[in-house]
């Protein structure tokens, strides 16, 4: 069993940025892909961005390219989300998932746990 715990999450103004962090629970965690979904009232949750188990591949959503990183740090079992820029279009619940596998996946079927979520809200 994994557990996944967001933070980071809060009010910012337009053009603002935020951090999201999500801690892990559990072994095998470098053999784990991350990825960040949201999910917008009324809306279907999608990938934001993915970061496979070594962390060496990295996948964005296109409305955000450029604007996002993912990281990892394997030996606090921690995924990172760094968003810049943000719009208020980027309001969102945020959610911290935990893949099957090693490798990324678009599909959120794919991963088999999930955090809570945190709340982004950006003003504008």
């Amino acid at each position: 069993q994994v557990q996944l715990v967001e933070s980071g999450g809060g009010l910012v103004q337009a053009g603002g940025s935020l951090r999201l962090s999500c801690a892990a629970s559990g072994r095998a965690f470098s053999s784990t892909a991350m990825g960040w979904f949201r999910q917008a009232p009324g809306k279907e949750r999608e990938l934001v961005a993915a970061i496979s188990g070594s962390g060496s591949s990295t996948r964005y959503t296109a409305s955000m390219k450029g604007r996002l990183t993912i990281s990892r740090d394997n030996a606090k079992n921690t995924v990172y989300l760094q968003m810049n820029s943000l719009k208020p279009e980027d309001t969102a619940a945020y959610y911290c998932a935990a893949a099957r596998g090693p490798y990324i996946s678009s599909i959120s079927s794919e991963y088999k746990y999930w955090g809570q979520g945190t709340q982004v809200t950006v003003s504008s």
